[in-house]
This record gives C-alpha cells, sequence and structure tokens, in this order.
C-alpha cells in the first residue's frame, strides 16, 4: 500500500487555505494510475514524490491537476517542502520540477522559494471576454488583461473594486471561447485581482480543467508580482489574500528582486493514509 498525506498551504489554520495530497513515495504505482489518483482526491493539485535523478538534489517532483500534469504550481511545492522538511530532509533543498530544478528552504511548518523562470507575456487577451468569462460587466475591468507566465500560464484582469472580485462568477462557454482563442496549460485560468497598496485581494479560476476557483494559487500569485514590478519599475514586498470569497483563507507572501520573485506561506499536515 502507498502512503498519502494531505496538507493545507498558505495557511495557519486547519481547514484554510488551499489542499494538497502528497504521495511520499509514487515509484511503485503504475503512470496510468496517476490522473485517477488525482482526480480521486479532486484537490486543485497531487503531488507524486520519486527519487532525483541527481543525486545532489532532493525529490522529483509531479505535480497533476484534474485535468493532466503540469510543470510547475506554487501551492504544491510550497507543500512539498514543508512535508519533506517533516520528513527529514532541509531545510535548504532542491525540487526537480517540470520547470527545472528549483531551490526551496523549509523548517517549522514554513517554507519559501524564489523564482528562476524569465517573465513571459503571452497575449493581451479582449477585456469583454474576459468580463464575459468572469461573469462581469465590462466596466468592471481596470486595465488591459494580459495572459503571462512564469512557468504556467494565467489571464490576469484587474478589477476596479473589492466588491467587483466577490461578484465574480464565472461563465463556462465564455472562458471556453477564450481558451480557442488564446490556448494554454490551464485552458484560460482567470486570475482576478484587486490591488490595495501592498496588499492584493485576488481569486483564480480555471473551470475548463475542473478548478471552479482556486483558494491558493502560488504561480499565479507569483507571476502578477512580477508583472506589478516590471510595470513600476521596483522591487516589491506583498501580501496576497485569495480564498476569502469561498471561506478558506490564504495567505502568500511575495517579494521580487529584479526578475526573481520569492514566494513564502506555511502549510500544515491535517491527514494521512494509504491508497489501497
Amino acid at each position: 500500500m502507498t502512503e498519502y498525506l494531505v496538507y493545507d498551504v498558505f495557511t495557519e489554520t486547519r481547514f484554510g487555505g488551499n489542499q494538497l495530497a502528497v504521495i511520499p513515495d509514487a515509484a511503485g504505482l503504475p503512470e496510468r494510475d496517476l490522473l485517477p489518483i488525482t482526480r480521486e482526491f479532486n484537490f486543485s493539485e497531487t503531488v507524486f514524490l520519486y527519487p532525483p535523478e541527481d543525486a545532489a538534489h532532493t525529490a522529483k517532483v509531479r505535480i497533476f491537476t484534474p485535468g493532466g500534469e503540469v510543470p510547475f504550481a506554487g501551492h504544491p511545492t510550497i507543500g512539498t517542502a514543508v512535508a519533506l522538511a517533516e520528513a527529514g530532509h532541509g531545510p535548504d533543498m532542491v525540487l526537480e520540477l517540470g520547470v527545472g530544478p528549483l531551490a526551496a528552504r523549509a523548517a517549522d511548518g514554513a517554507a519559501h522559494f524564489t523564482t528562476r523562470a524569465a517573465l513571459e507575456r503571452i497575449a493581451e487577451p479582449d477585456p469583454a471576454l474576459c468580463a464575459a468569462a468572469l461573469g462581469l460587466d465590462p466596466a468592471q475591468v481596470a486595465s488591459p488583461p494580459v495572459m503571462a507566465s512564469l512557468g504556467l500560464a494565467f489571464t490576469f484582469v484587474e478589477l476596479d473594486s473589492r466588491e467587483a472580485l466577490s461578484a465574480c462568477r464565472p461563465d463556462t462557454e465564455a472562458t471556453r471561447r477564450a481558451a480557442e482563442m488564446y490556448p494554454s496549460e490551464l485552458d484560460f485560468a482567470l486570475y482576478a485581482y484587486v490591488r490595495e497598496g501592498s496588499t492584493i485581494h485576488a481569486r483564480m479560476f480555471a473551470p475548463l480543467v475542473a478548478i471552479p476557483e482556486d483558494p491558493a494559487t502560488g504561480s499565479a500569485a507569483a507571476t502578477l508580482a512580477a508583472l506589478l514590478a516590471e510595470a513600476e519599475g521596483r522591487d516589491l514586498n506583498l501580501e496576497l489574500r485569495q480564498g476569502d470569497d469561498m471561506g478558506r483563507p490564504s495567505r502568500i507572501g511575495l517579494a521580487t528582486d529584479g526578475p526573481r520573485v520569492t514566494v513564502s506561506g506555511r502549510a500544515l499536515r491535517v491527514m494521512q493514509g494509504r491508497l489501497v
């Protein structure tokens, strides 16, 4: 039997943040079972850990959403680092991800990592189409949306008020039209946000890959921080608040240093068991 762990990530409170299933030793699992196992957990991501290909590294990390494998994601990286630290690794570690080796540090239930990928601006999706996909009026979109990536693409839509953010009601058909026009790994995942100084309120929707709403999305948060720092021409320290509107509050720390972004947060184990 194969053991599994479940963590709540980007929170200090049980049953907050974003859920993550971790399979600490996936070497014996058939490849054909990885996606069905992910769908059985029905979290936004499940992580499967393998021995590293480079003996100097800590682990090989494969990340799956219910829609398939992705090369990188933030809350799985934080949760995996905490899980490995609790297993006796670290505090410094190198994780082999689909985007390449990534250094992380974890101790006492907290972790951080720093992105190395270059910011990629992919497209500037139509504001009216983004508004329709979010179930909003186009007048509620505060600035031109941008699809961008630090390893995983999201479409960032700044809204004009916290009330507009709470009012988002994603439209699957509009999202499908957008995904056909602007293809990406997560089929037009939308990251809607409002900024209040150094605090950002955000929500993430990816209904076409079975993620109606994500309580915390570290990869998107990192990309947004990179976009904002580039636009302002200076480094930023931000707190991103996500999940509040769905009853799973999440807190993500973000700090930019030139093109690099450090993502930080906490994770705590809430369940464990065995696959049979």
